[in-house]
């Protein structure tokens, strides 16, 4: 059995139970458990950190045209918090943005955003030299108008790219560039692996004395005590004797982080709230003609309509993961809901639940996959030849409120004692976590260790992991979930201009 690590000298006598093992349950678990607080978190699943697909940190949401420049910057910090938390969970290697010719998007007006989140990136840079984890601020983009990349496409592809340029080699010589509209855009934002988030969640908490674990353990009801404290009752799955134990737990505090089922603890807890809940997926493709290292490339595109935006996410070993939003592809019909007056929890149908809780038949994850191989090629004719690499990346997202291009958030606050997180994006788990911290404090629950110490400090156990470890470990997470072996694999290159 492994030895767990000590918690702090200072150990509260506070308890908080966290109801959802996924980015934001697992890394607020963590922050939780590495101050040495007594945290349980449940988790129907066998393992953490298994849900929606990711494909990257947005370190300044460049991918999205439509969402205001706060926005942006809450993720560019978010972003870089993330890095230095979870360093061995990235996959270096940046985007590029293109915008087709049908598109009525003008690619020049990107250019105050970034530059805008350029001097954000110098000025936190400036302010920390530990903030620098997504190149030199000076490079975190560069343009291309068509001539260079006329120019790129009569290189021959390197062996491994060195710098900006390499990166692009590909993208011109695969790309008709007369379909496009100029500049393109590459940015310092970096592809993210969710098998090794899973891998590192599950790896850091099994050595925190302060964590347990409860898989395979689904919360059945929730009921506040008269001392403002929360009891939790939940069926235990025994694969001994294949039944469900109901068990009760009582903690101090509660944090709902259940993703697109939030709404049903909300409902438990009696705090409404609305919310939409969104089913997407992203296709697993091979290509096997590609020998080069790609960036992912964004083609922008009308959300929604056949034209909807199409992305391109590298893994190695040719592996490919597809987006295309399109209803026919990422998007589905009747996909997107909304609660009622009645209820905090959107209802999904029948077929969606379906698909989370038992999986795709095979003949819609070949049809779906196809359309997402001939979406793509029509930005990259010779992507025609890809083929389908394994079962989609799929799941249900919450999103608070009813504005669905909403991308930056992370948590509230009802009730007495009653968290619940609400991320749209991956990278924003951090923040909500700091958030509840913070609330501890607040409400005098905890009185320990300060919100405001290094992000660095906060994380020691998570951070005495080794790339090769959490490497290992997301290998066997991917087979696990019947996932080619190469999503949890790592593409890491020094980024120069």
């Amino acid at each position: 059995m492994k030895e767990k690590a000590k918690p702090h000298d200072h150990r509260p006598s506070l308890s908080v139970g966290i109801i959802g093992g996924g980015i934001a349950g697992s890394t607020i678990a963590l922050r939780l458990a590495e101050l040495g607080i007594k945290t349980d978190i449940f988790e129907e699943g066998t393992s953490l950190v298994n849900g929606p697909p990711i494909c990257h940190l947005h370190a300044g949401g460049n991918l999205y045209r439509e969402i205001p420049d706060e926005q942006c910057v809450a993720l560019l910090q978010q972003s870089i918090d993330s890095l230095k938390v979870f360093p061995h969970t990235v996959n270096i290697r940046p985007t590029v943005i293109a915008t087709p010719v049908h598109d009525q998007g003008d690619p020049s007006e990107l250019l105050p955003r970034l530059e805008k989140l350029q001097s954000v990136y110098r000025q936190l840079v400036s302010e920390d030299p530990s903030n620098k984890v997504i190149g030199d601020p000076d490079s975190y983009f560069k343009l291309y108008d068509k001539q260079d990349l006329e120019t790129l496409s009569k290189l021959e592809v390197p062996s491994q790219p060195a710098n900006f340029d390499d990166w692009m080699i590909p993208v011109a010589k695969n790309l008709e560039l007369g379909n496009f509209k100029y500049p393109m855009v590459l940015v310092q934002e970096y592809g993210w692996s969710v098998f090794r988030l899973a891998a590192t969640a599950n790896l850091a908490l099994e050595k925190l004395e302060s964590s347990h674990i409860h898989t395979q353990s689904k919360v059945t009801h929730v009921s506040q005590r008269a001392d403002s404290g929360w009891q939790i009752e939940y069926q235990k799955f025994d694969p001994a004797t294949q039944d469900h134990i109901t068990n009760f737990l009582e903690v101090d505090y509660l944090i709902n982080a259940c993703g697109f089922q939030t709404g049903v603890i909300d409902d438990f807890a009696k705090q409404h709230r609305n919310r939409l809940v969104e089913f997407k997926a992203a296709y697993v493709t091979q290509w096997p003609e590609c020998q080069a290292y790609w960036p992912e490339v964004i083609f922008h595109g009308e959300r929604g309509t056949p034209d909807g935006m199409a992305q391109l996410t590298p893994y190695p070993d040719g592996y490919f993961q597809l987006h295309g939003m399109t209803e026919d592809i990422t998007l589905f019909k009747k996909g997107l809901v909304k609660n009622t007056h009645d209820s905090s929890q959107p209802k999904l149908g029948d077929s969606f639940i379906r698909k989370i809780k038992s999986g795709w038949e095979k003949d819609e994850i070949e049809t779906r996959t196809t359309r997402a191989i001939n979406h793509m090629s029509r930005f990259v004719p010779g992507y025609n030849s890809a083929k389908v690499g394994g079962k989609p990346l799929f799941g249900a997202q919450q999103v608070p409120g009813d504005d669905i291009t909403l991308r930056a958030a992370d948590v509230s606050f009802a009730g007495s004692r009653y968290a619940r997180t609400e991320i749209v994006k991956a990278s924003s788990a951090l923040s909500a976590a700091n958030s509840i911290v913070e609330q501890l404090q607040i409400e005098g629950l905890y009185a320990g260790a300060s919100h405001s110490q290094s992000i660095e400090m906060a994380f020691p156990v998570t951070r005495s992991l080794t790339a090769k470890n959490i490497e290992t470990y997301a290998v066997e997470l991917a087979d696990e979930r019947e996932y080619p072996a190469a999503l949890a694999k790592t593409l890491s290159f020094d980024l120069k201009n």
